[in-house]
């Protein structure tokens, strides 16, 4: 019999209108981690992603303690390839990540949900029109005001992410109330909707510091940043669906993890043609899972 984790790896990937090819000699390993790498193995050409992939640190700065605070950055890029990023931490040993598959036209769709501004519902029907996945990350705050579109959420099949409890600078908590922001989220979570919740995590803020990330990773959580965002946050001035929809075709790229905030109307409005353009230009979009 295969684990539940390796089923809910094929039941994700078929969800994203992957075939679930795996060798049989896949479920006769030890561990599901054995698994899980195996299976990516099968799945992935880590050579091409290798050679594509911006440069990155392969060892943490010795300039930066281990409590520093950083906040994420990125370098947008006019040439729709993978933005260069910061270069003090070796973010990948902890499990982070800020780019996916670059060697192919994936795009890992991805919303902030601090609160409700009355855009979700739709967003999450424009979604399910285009058959594509999304990546929800929400606070506790935000599971107790909206527990029913949480749950359509888990329904329709998207990632459910943790975004913590009250949306604190972690690098200012000490590890016990770290696991109390990131716990207490994941297990209002299993409250509301008898499921675990997912295993990604997004920081508050983007802040972060060698620390926070380390702990995050103890709680078994990969840290998710991003390659695209836009001020996209400010209620009361936002740039328009034009805008929302040029800036996500101009910088969308192989690889791309997209950040939008569910409150914009303009990224709501724009969102559908956004998608359809998008995949008229070839990218595919997949799931947090689906992560190299």
């Amino acid at each position: 019999m295969i684990s539940r984790f390796t089923a809910y790896l094929i039941s994700a990937a078929m969800a994203v209108g992957q075939t679930a090819t795996f060798d049989t000699d896949v479920f006769k390993s030890s561990t599901e981690q054995e698994t899980q790498q195996v299976i990516k193995e099968q799945e992935f050409d880590y050579e091409a992603i290798k050679a594509l992939m911006p440069p990155q640190p392969e060892s943490n700065s010795p300039l930066v303690g281990y409590n520093d605070k950083k906040s994420w950055w990125f370098s947008r890029n006019t040439t729709k390839t993978p933005p260069s990023a910061q270069m003090d931490i070796n973010i990948s040993q902890y499990d982070a990540y800020y780019l996916g598959d670059v060697s192919r036209k994936v795009i890992y769709l991805t919303f902030d949900e601090g609160y409700e501004n009355g855009c979700t519902s739709q967003i999450l029907d424009t979604l399910k029109a285009n058959d594509v996945p999304a990546a929800f990350f929400v606070t506790k705050s935000y599971i107790q005001s909206e527990p029913e579109l949480v749950k359509r959420m888990v329904n329709e099949g998207h990632v459910v992410g943790n975004h913590s409890v009250t949306h604190p600078d972690l690098t200012t908590l000490t590890d016990e109330q770290i696991a109390q922001e990131i716990n207490g989220c994941a297990e209002y979570f299993k409250e509301v909707t008898g499921q675990d919740m997912p295993p990604f995590f997004r920081p508050p803020e983007g802040v972060y510091s060698i620390r926070t990330l380390e702990k995050t990773q103890e709680l078994g959580y990969k840290t998710i940043f991003w390659s695209f965002a836009y001020r996209d946050w400010v209620t009361d001035d936002q740039p328009g669906k034009e805008a929302a929809f040029n800036n996500i075709i101009n910088y969308s790229h192989n690889g791309c993890i997209m950040l939008l905030h569910a409150v914009s109307e303009s990224n709501t409005q724009a969102l559908d043609s956004a998608i359809k353009e998008l995949k008229a230009q070839g990218y595919t979009f997949e799931s947090l899972y689906r992560l190299p």
